[in-house]
């Protein structure tokens, strides 16, 4: 008989500020433990020393995960070039180095072949998997690994500030799976100059910004407090790219029950991707075919507010 797990029904999103040196899963741990929460998960993990959004969703809230996953980001990262390392970002070891280094009209230049559908190789230092093995692993143990490229929606990366001949900071809109320090070790071998990441922040991860994060300090000082509560924001929010529809009362009772109920839909064709609601809580997600909703996520709620 399966062990049941401890902790509150407790179901939305917790938006934190991640401060550098604390890795995402470090993160979640944390305000599973502050919020009592029986599941919690993060959608989109950041480097341990970049900061920025970092958005947990807690019990239900976890099935909305993919939608924030895959939304747009923000990033704003400052390079220094000059430099090569063998992780593309300070932390690592300098393997190459240059004293080359670029006007601003070049860098300048150089970012619209970092714009649009774009193929990106990973960096070795990742959590790709190679063979099941995680790419870093691998890497640590001095393994020669080649990684694949992969594709990457850039929707603007623009110059916004040279603090000096050895240093430009960027901000980049992407879609899901960008390496912000792969961009900087291509726009570096573009440059003639080699480059890595400095400083790393997530601005903002589809409908969340960092500027509404709670910090890991405020998250210690509430814990287990109705004020830490009081920051969760509704599960809904992570469907914020999908339509809405009104399910009826027997509909969702069957969409509940994942089988395809009723629902009333206002600009929403055959085949769109949406969630039904009742009564303003949400029920399903599913796809939506003549006059109903055919569920492929279904909610189940305690007695906590969502």
């Amino acid at each position: 008989m399966a062990r049941k797990r401890k902790g509150r029904d407790i179901s939305g999103w917790l938006v934190v500020d991640k401060p550098a040196g604390m890795t995402s899963t470090a993160v979640v741990n944390k305000v599973r433990w502050a919020m009592g929460a029986k599941k919690a998960g993060h959608a989109g993990t950041l480097d341990p020393e970049a900061t920025g959004v970092l958005a947990v969703a807690l019990g239900e809230a976890t099935k909305t995960v993919p939608y924030i996953t895959d939304s747009l980001k923000a990033y704003v990262f400052t390079v220094t070039l000059g430099a090569a390392t063998n992780t593309d970002d300070a932390d690592g070891e300098i393997i190459a180095s240059s004293d080359h280094r670029p006007t601003d009209a070049e860098i300048k230049a150089a970012l619209g072949q970092f714009v649009g559908d774009i193929m990106q190789v990973p960096p070795k230092f990742s959590a790709v998997k190679i063979d099941g093995e995680r790419a870093y692993k691998l890497a640590r143990d001095g393994e020669d690994i080649e990684l694949a490229a992969r594709p990457l929606w850039v929707e603007e990366l623009v110059m916004t500030d040279r603090e000096d001949a050895d240093h430009v900071t960027l901000e980049m809109t992407c879609g899901k799976g960008g390496y912000v320090r792969s961009i900087a070790r291509d726009l570096g071998e573009a440059l003639g100059c080699l480059g890595h990441v400095r400083e790393l922040r997530r601005i903002w991860s589809g409908p969340f910004e960092a500027k509404d994060g709670i910090s890991v300090e405020q998250i210690d000082a509430l814990a287990k407090t109705p004020e830490l509560d009081a920051h969760l924001r509704p599960l809904t929010e992570g469907l914020a790219d999908l339509p809405e529809v009104k399910a009826t009362a027997e509909g969702a009772v069957r969409l509940r029950n994942g089988n395809p109920g009723m629902v009333l839909a206002h600009d929403v064709e055959y085949g769109d991707e949406c969630w039904a609601s009742l009564d303003g809580q949400p029920v399903a997600v599913g796809v939506f075919k003549a006059g109903e909703l055919h569920p492929s996520r279904v909610f189940v709620f305690g007695d906590e507010a969502v």
